[in-house]
């Protein structure tokens, strides 16, 4: 939808981003995405943290030394030997 229509129509795009995602255009071009607050908290709640090494704790390092794949992405090991 054009930026208009979105001034004109806000409680009605509102109550549509509750259930999708809405997109707001300006001249054509992809200008806003409005979307619920539910919906922003669970991608924030993806947001990855980074860290130096140096800085994770003993138990970090032997949750990451014990850590295993999981088998779905046993395929995966023949890319890293060579064997596509």
């Amino acid at each position: 939808m054009t930026t208009a229509e979105f001034v004109r129509n806000w409680g009605r795009i509102a109550d549509r981003a509750l259930v999708e995602p809405v997109t707001v255009t300006r001249n054509g071009r992809d200008r806003l995405v409005v979307i619920s607050a539910e919906e922003y908290a669970r991608l924030k709640r993806r947001d990855r943290r980074v860290v130096r090494t140096e800085e994770l704790s003993e138990a970090e390092v032997e949750m990451i030394a014990r850590a295993e794949p999981p088998a779905e992405t046993a395929h995966l090991d023949k890319l890293l030997d060579g064997e596509a």
